[in-house]
């Protein structure tokens, strides 16, 4: 299938502290995979220098075999690599169509502009109205964003993100903060994401992590500790002990 995001031997120090420790992962072109670890195991680390927020201080990153090590946030982004974020970055006074509407033009090259240009443009509203109703947001699009449930401003965030069809998408953390009774249709969502989108989920919500990846890339201390299949990592008494917090000793 090849290798759609791929990193080097990636090393990001902060002073005398090592955040990331020869890291390297390989990302094959529509995979679901995980990257999970215990708090303070570098996962926001190496989602920043993945995107380009960070620099690494050694180390390599390719996106579909091209070098992105030095590339700024926009200029992987228009190469395909987009992201949400653990804590959302919406505009609060904005309706969801609105939004994604923005987020379509921009990615068309018809750039921001004002709200009036964006709504006479019928190309641009048709598919964003499309796409919000795909993600379970069809009946709130008209709305402000400030107004809406915690768990639709989730599911908007992962709206934009497919809004400038990424080649691989970076779920950062997707249903944290979500009340239990939404979290069915964000689960919902990230199952059905385009087959030929990469996506790396970075989680702490097992249920989720192991329903959707096949494959998993467990972080401890910056570095990578286990890497396999989700069924192998599951068991992995390694993975129970660090990671789980599981006493396997008498196992």
């Amino acid at each position: 299938m090849g290798i759609a995001l791929q990193t080097f031997g990636l090393n990001k120090n902060f002073g005398g502290i090592q955040a990331t420790a020869d890291v390297s992962i390989a990302i094959e072109r529509g995979a679901r995979h995980a990257l999970i670890g215990p708090n303070g195991a570098g996962k926001t680390t190496l989602i920043n220098l993945l995107t380009g927020v960070l620099t690494p201080t050694t180390g390599r990153i390719e996106l579909e075999g091209e070098d992105i090590t030095r590339l700024p946030v926009h200029q992987r982004a228009r190469r395909g690599l987009v992201r949400t974020f653990q804590i959302n970055q919406l505009f609060a006074e904005l309706t969801p169509l609105q939004t994604v509407a923005i987020a379509v033009a921009e990615r068309m090259g018809r750039g921001f502009g004002l709200w009036r240009p964006l709504e006479r443009d019928p190309k641009v509203m048709e598919e964003s109205a499309a796409l919000l109703r795909q993600f379970h947001l069809g009946d709130v699009m008209q709305e402000k964003t400030a107004a809406l449930p915690y768990g639709k401003r989730r599911l908007l965030e992962i709206t934009i993100a497919l809004a400038a069809r990424p080649r691989v998408l970076l779920l950062d953390e997707p249903v944290a903060g979500v009340p239990d009774s939404d979290r069915h249709e964000i689960l919902d969502t990230v199952a059905r994401l385009p087959d030929d989108v990469t996506v790396l989920l970075i989680e702490h919500d097992m249920d989720l992590v192991f329903s959707f990846a096949r494959r998993i890339s467990v972080l401890v201390n910056g570095a990578l500790f286990v890497e396999g299949d989700t069924a192998d990592v599951a068991r992995d008494p390694r993975v129970r002990a660090v990671y789980l917090g599981e006493d396997v000793t008498h196992d």
